[in-house]
């Protein structure tokens, strides 16, 4: 069974940080590229940061760059999202992506991802 599991959301004040995981069971994350969405209530998903597969390349949103690192440890099959500098803005369920294609440098269209975890809610309130 392929799942793709989210872990280390939470509620933090703005300017706070969290640890995002996603870790993968039944299926290897080595050899592609991982992406992290978000979706706000009443807003569409938009992607966050992707990995590529080989050469672990990132690539982040506008909105995220300076504060948010994607990193990805091949031999744990997990990769993780840190979040600094938080702020409510951010609030969103976060979801974790793998590309459809092997050896993808990954990018923000959902489109050219297959397996998805179910999300992890994060909430920056004061």
């Amino acid at each position: 069974q392929v799942q793709l599991v989210e872990s280390g959301g939470g509620s933090v004040q703005p300017g706070g940080s969290l640890r995002l995981s996603c870790t993968a069971s039944g299926v290897t994350l080595d050899d592609f590229a991982i992406g992290w969405f978000r979706q706000a209530p009443g807003k569409e998903r938009e992607g966050v940061s992707c990995i590529s597969s080989e050469d672990h390349t990132t690539d982040h949103a506008d909105s995220v760059k300076g504060r948010f690192t994607i990193s990805r440890d091949n031999g744990k099959n997990t990769v993780y999202l840190q979040m600094n500098s938080l702020k409510p803005e951010d609030t969103a369920v976060y979801y974790c992506a793998r590309s459809k294609a092997q050896y993808d440098v990954g990018s923000s269209f959902l489109s050219e991802y297959d397996y998805w975890g179910p999300g992890t809610q994060v909430t920056v309130s004061s």
